[in-house]
């Protein structure tokens, strides 16, 4: 599956927005995205298995418990191509902020 096409989906963008803070165990995952989405445990389920094995999201054994991390691989690799229009962002910010401070040189005058 391609990165966008899991980053596509609202649920799994709030997974990786919950496992960013650090690892929860699936269960407490769970119970955020039940509330959120109104989904089931079994296709929360579905969705952080999408995660793992798209390389977005690690898992580690605790005895009963599923504990889930970001792996950042994939994310760098969505930076890398985003790199190619931050160029494009980055010249019109520098445009825009040119014209706020001539928004505020002609207003001191």
């Amino acid at each position: 599956m391609h990165a966008f096409d899991v980053l596509g989906d609202p649920v799994r963008r709030r997974i990786l927005e919950l496992i960013a803070e650090g690892e929860l165990a699936s269960g407490e995952v769970v119970l955020v995205i039940q509330k959120d989405f109104g989904i089931t445990q079994a296709a929360v389920s579905q969705h952080l298995r999408t995660l793992r094995e798209s390389g977005f999201a690690s898992v580690r054994v605790d005895g009963a418990r599923r504990l889930y991390t970001v792996d950042t691989t994939p994310m760098r690799q969505v930076d890398d191509w985003l790199e190619q229009f931050r160029r494009i962002w980055e010249r019109r910010f520098d445009a825009l902020a040119t014209e706020i401070a001539r928004g505020k040189r002609s207003r001191r005058k």
